[in-house]
């Protein structure tokens, strides 16, 4: 019996000095690793020249093999501890790449958004048509009875320009009041507006998850009010003069909120159509393009927000109007359908 508890403290002291000589004959690599990953999670990776980039690959296997050994002898759970954390962290610098959040958002804007764009024809299509649908209903109804205007447009959106009002009125409306172009009055104005029309399109995109029918009924009643509106104007023979007004920031903010329509269609067509996957896996592959759409349609609500704050009212000259609108839509065009490309088909 006495042996038997005392061969207990051998045992033990045993263990002690086999980890200790474990420890010993490899720690010198481990210390090595752990400031080259260190270096590596401080400078990336390019900030490693050849030689450092190559001993850092060699001493991780090796510490995989020491930290296998040490579960496998049952070391002493601090240096398996170590180890443990050790290989993790070498483990991100060796396959993970290092990214920068700046490197992100080019790539987001170069690739992902205009390739997401690209293979998302049919939501676009939907978006798009929901707007026109509307816009041309709310025009020809406007003319077979104006009383179809009060049921289109609010009343506080309205501001006056509404069946009954006088062309002078109206005209004010399109070229406004000179002494309001304070810089302080337009960058306020430019704020509410991008709040008021991202507001729109994140209710529009968030309820493309029920089968993307509310996306379409927001969008095409969003048209109404616009085709209602024109109609108002055209009435007055004032129609060139809305057209260009309109265009100065309707060309991306309209497209903006027919892309948003866009996104919560894919998420409809995803849960509605999923075809051979599973609801869940068709929601999680099409939500990647869905949230690009989503960003999309927000950096153009931002573009829109400040051309319509501060632009429109302090350039008065439609044609410049139409210039500066349908450029930007050029310019939208021309980025997402030629962007991203090469790097598409090598994916």
């Amino acid at each position: 019996m006495t042996d038997q508890f005392s061969a207990s403290p051998n045992r033990i002291e045993a263990e002690l000095l086999r980890s200790a000589r474990f420890r010993m004959l490899r720690e010198p690599g481990w210390r090595k690793l752990e400031a080259l990953v260190k270096q590596a999670e401080t400078h990336g990776l390019a900030g490693l020249n050849y030689t450092e980039a190559k001993e850092l690959a060699a001493l991780y296997r090796q510490a995989m093999t020491s930290l296998a050994l040490a579960r496998d002898i049952s070391l002493d759970l601090a240096l398996l501890n170590y180890l443990d954390q050790l290989c993790a962290r070498a483990w991100l610098v060796v396959y993970v790449p290092q990214r920068s959040l700046s490197g992100a958002f080019g790539r987001l804007l170069r690739q992902g958004i205009p390739q997401a764009v690209r293979r998302s024809l049919l939501p676009l299509l939907i978006g798009f048509s929901a707007m026109m649908l509307g816009a041309i209903t709310g025009f020809v109804l406007f003319f077979r009875d104006q009383s179809w205007f009060y049921t289109f447009v609010p009343g506080g959106l309205s501001d006056g320009r509404a069946p009954g009002a006088s062309v002078g009125y109206l005209r004010d409306t399109l070229y406004g009041d000179a002494s309001l172009h304070s810089g302080d009055v337009l960058t306020a104005f430019a704020a509410y507006l991008f709040s008021h029309n991202t507001n729109i399109a994140i209710f529009i995109f968030g309820l493309g998850i029920f089968w993307a029918l509310p996306s379409f009924v927001l969008t095409f009643y969003n048209g109404l009010m616009l085709g209602a509106s024109f109609a108002l104007f055209v009435q007055a023979g004032l129609g060139y003069d809305a057209f260009a007004w309109l265009s100065i920031h309707g060309v991306t903010e309209i497209s903006a909120i027919c892309i948003a329509c866009a996104g919560g269609a894919r998420l409809g067509l995803a849960g509605l159509m999923p075809g051979q996957m599973s609801r869940r896996d068709s929601l999680r592959l099409h939500g990647r393009d869905a949230v690009k759409l989503f960003l999309l349609a927000g950096l153009m609500l931002l573009v829109a927000g400040v051309v319509e704050g501060v632009l429109r009212q302090s350039v008065t000259s439609p044609e410049a109007r139409l210039l500066i609108g349908w450029g930007l839509g050029g310019f939208w065009v021309l980025w997402l359908w030629r962007s991203g490309r090469t790097s598409g088909a090598k994916a």
